[in-house]
């Protein structure tokens, strides 16, 4: 989320099921024949939500053990920069090269021409036609000096430009410009009650710790957790989770990978979020902090449609549920 927004601003899609946070666009859904995910063992009417849980972890592990949400390499955007300047500065010789033996053809066609005048000025024999050619050679001589002097000025130009050129390859490269100030939001809520547990906001924007994440975690989470459901975000794939799920004796279930919709309830609640956010405005997280307050109270106040219970809020469902 931008730690800066204004009024009736689209905010822009965040998507954290590869593995870390990037930002990202509509993705081309495949046909209904070949649409597979680990998220098709709920099909089933007749399986226990446990046992289907369970499975859905075991579907959706990665492959390669060690290699989930691992990050590119370090310096790839730089390397490819150097690779870039590299192919320009081949580009940039080459066509110079071209422009020189271009010239060195000019040049030597010129030099004839010249010996060629020389030779008419200095003739072996006179003839009484000599000055009728000598005036006609003369104007074809001329010619190519306006022509000549014409080549001579464009040279300026060519030399000029690939002087430049040469100039802005070999000056350092430009820093990137500085990205605006990102905060990240926490979204919490429950699969039954549809209750938004907490929004916590962390001003470290995408650089979320796994500890950070623990920390606010410990504070909302209910005691009676069973399954908690996450996207494959590296703070959620860290040892000190893990650790954290183990001490808590909650399954943590990994949605599939490039799957956000395996966690449809979350997502849902975010686009909400987002619609209802785009039309306030903040400044800084100290701004964005009370109407994720107000956001929250309101949500789970107002009715519900995706609850067994219609025109219930998710605050009166969690107190009613057990009739069910």
């Amino acid at each position: 989320m931008p730690a800066v927004h204004a009024a009736a601003v689209r905010l822009p899609a965040v998507s954290g099921s590869s593995g870390r946070l990037v930002l990202c666009g509509p993705r081309p859904r495949a046909r209904e024949a070949e649409r597979t995910w680990p998220g098709r063992v709920f099909a089933d009417p007749e399986r226990a939500y446990d046992t289907a849980m369970r499975e859905f972890v075991r579907r959706s592990a990665p492959r390669t053990p060690g290699r989930a949400g691992r990050r590119p390499r370090q310096g790839a955007a730089a390397q490819g920069t150097r690779r870039e300047r590299r192919e320009r500065r081949r580009e940039l010789a080459a066509r110079r090269a071209q422009v020189l033996q271009r010239r060195r053809r000019e040049d030597a066609a010129w030099q004839a021409a010249c010996r060629e005048r020389r030779a008419w000025l200095r003739p072996a024999t006179w003839t009484p036609g000599y000055d009728a050619a000598f005036r006609g050679a003369e104007d074809r001589w001329r010619a190519l000096g306006a022509q000549r002097q014409a080549a001579l000025a464009r040279r300026q130009q060519e030399d000029a430009a690939w002087r430049a050129a040469r100039e802005r390859l070999r000056a350092p490269p430009a820093p990137p410009a500085a990205r605006p100030p990102w905060v990240a939001i926490l979204v919490l809520t429950d699969n039954c009650t549809r209750q938004c547990l907490g929004l916590p906001l962390f001003v470290a924007g995408p650089k979320v710790t796994a500890e950070a994440v623990v920390a606010a975690l410990r504070a909302l989470l209910p005691a009676a957790l069973q399954f908690l459901i996450s996207d494959r975000g590296t703070h959620f794939t860290a040892q000190p989770f893990a650790a954290f799920a183990e001490e808590e004796g909650f399954v943590h279930v990994l949605i599939a990978r490039h799957r956000p919709e395996s966690n449809g309830i979350a997502e849902r609640f975010v686009r909400t979020l987002k619609a209802w956010l785009a039309e306030h405005a903040w400044d800084g997280a100290e701004g964005l902090a009370p109407l994720l307050g107000q956001f929250a109270a309101e949500y789970n106040d107002r009715p519900h449609q995706g609850l067994a219970i219609p025109g219930l809020s998710p605050n009166e469902f969690a107190a009613r549920f057990w009739l069910l």
